[in-house]
């Protein structure tokens, strides 16, 4: 959110979509082995600097979201920690915890796909970027390629149901 204002995909240029379309293809890599399809990608100057998908399961680590993974691979490729020039694309509004990174990261911009109504932290649970205590915010764009990413969660998630609520190797 910019001063509390939510842009939607009406308001976004091409080039977010077609950063998105490489977000969503992460999406797809987490799917493939069995992890629940987000990813991310972070661009400086309309050049990915940093990729990331959902690996938890298979790092067997809860902080393993696509947003901190390719956060960390963004901070690692550029040499420094801060991203100030970067924006984040990311297929999922993301949680608390993937927001804190990106607001410790002090990136220039978050692009987002769907909601996520259970924990997302960019007004659909929360609003961390509206509280007045912290000292760097962002602009946020949401809706970005909103179908094909929540069609990926979706899918996954009906699958997911039909087994039981089990996790198998391919989606």
């Amino acid at each position: 959110m910019l001063f509390g204002t939510l842009y939607m995909m009406s308001d976004v240029p091409v080039v977010h979509e077609c950063f998105m379309l490489e977000a969503l293809r992460e999406a797809r890599l987490a799917l493939h082995s069995a992890e629940v399809p987000v990813g991310a990608v972070v661009v400086v100057d309309e050049v990915i600097v940093g990729r990331g998908h959902n690996q938890r399961q298979t790092l067997r680590d809860p902080t393993a979201h696509a947003e901190v993974l390719a956060l960390r691979q963004a901070s690692q490729y550029l040499g420094q920690w801060q991203l100030t020039t970067a924006t984040l694309y990311v297929t999922l509004e993301p949680c608390i915890m993937c927001l804190g990174a990106a607001v410790l990261s002090r990136i220039g911009c978050l692009v987002f796909g769907c909601k996520d109504p259970k924990a997302g932290a960019c007004g659909s649970q929360f609003d961390i970027l509206g509280m007045k205590r912290l000292n760097h915010t962002f602009p946020v764009i949401g809706g970005v390629c909103q179908d094909e990413a929540s069609s990926l969660l979706r899918g996954f998630f009906q699958a997911l149901r039909r087994r039981g609520g089990r996790v198998v190797e391919g989606g």
